[in-house]
């Protein structure tokens, strides 16, 4: 494991031993605070971000390690290409962390850089995001294979991963989209076709009606940056699909997941999100433990 481009792009074992260390790494912190001693990781941000950013430069420094932040739009594009830009900040850093519009622009970072790139977002895949979420479904219902996850909304990169991730993991999952919003269908089948080896079970639909009883519920904003909708459709495409207190006890939730940022009285109510169902701020605590783990994976530290 080189660097984390896509989710899709472990193996099941892979992605077991990050959610083991992920667990390790944040009940025993203090054994892992010089993993990343004298190692300097570059954080190139396109799009604006809170948790992703605030996550991983306290995380590095968690590890013993140095963060500099630099802001991309300036520095990548039209001034030089991303493989100007990644051959560059391999010079100096030992690891390159991107959150960028085009998971193409991670291709080139990664291939012009002889030093490991994570994907902190692209418009395809949040791998990041997703193993946060598995190890937060994890600590609240134990064994990915016997918990039901339902995904709600867009098929967006926050979705893409946690089919990936659904699949690496046996973890069941059933996404429910409006007509036209539905995650990349190639994803799916390579998805359901490992799932197979797994006990994963992926299902896509657009009637609601066709719903299961779930453990938990999550849903993302109906806007991801970058994207060019017309809003007037979108809302119009979108609104039945809201996450409320009835759609909560139609299935049976016991749990509601959201990557934010969250948009009260849109795509959840206000009485979801701030309920004690909700696990969004354990999602992103979760954060900075997931991607420790990642880190230190990548750099092959260990700690006893």
């Amino acid at each position: 494991m080189h660097d984390l481009l896509q989710l899709r792009d472990l193996t099941a074992q892979q992605a077991d031993a990050l959610l083991q260390l992920s667990h390790t790494i944040k009940q025993r912190p203090a054994a892992w605070s010089q993993v990343l001693h004298g190692k300097s990781i570059a954080l190139l941000f396109e799009k604006p971000s809170l948790r992703t950013r605030a996550s991983f430069a306290a995380g590095i420094n968690r590890l013993g390690g140095h963060s500099i932040y630099l802001e991309a739009a300036g520095l990548m594009g039209e001034r030089e290409p991303a493989s100007d830009v990644g051959a560059n900040l391999a010079l100096w850093h030992d690891a390159i962390v991107a959150r960028v519009y085009q998971q193409s622009t991670l291709v080139e970072l990664a291939q012009a850089s002889p030093k490991p790139v994570i994907n902190a977002l692209s418009d395809e895949c949040h791998p990041c995001q997703a193993l946060a979420d598995l190890l937060t479904l994890q600590e609240q219902c134990g064994d990915l294979k016997q918990t039901h996850l339902t995904w709600i909304g867009d098929g967006n990169n926050v979705c893409h991963a946690l089919i990936a991730g659904a699949a690496l993991t046996g973890l069941s999952l059933q996404i429910v989209t409006p007509a036209g919003y539905a995650p990349d269908a190639q994803r799916v089948a390579d998805a359901q076709k490992l799932g197979s080896s797994t006990g994963a079970t992926i299902t896509v639909t657009h009637d609601l009606t066709q719903l299961q009883k779930t453990d938990a519920i999550y849903t993302d904003t109906w806007f991801s940056m970058g994207q060019e909708r017309d809003s007037n459709q979108v809302m119009h495409d979108f609104a039945p699909y809201q996450v409320n207190s009835d759609l909560m006890k139609r299935l049976h939730a016991k749990f509601f997941m959201h990557c934010l940022p969250a948009y009260r009285g849109r795509e959840v109510t206000a009485e979801v999100i701030d309920s004690e169902q909700s696990l969004v701020l354990q999602q992103a605590e979760n954060r900075l433990h997931a991607q420790n783990a990642i880190l230190v994976t990548l750099f092959e530290g260990s700690a006893t």
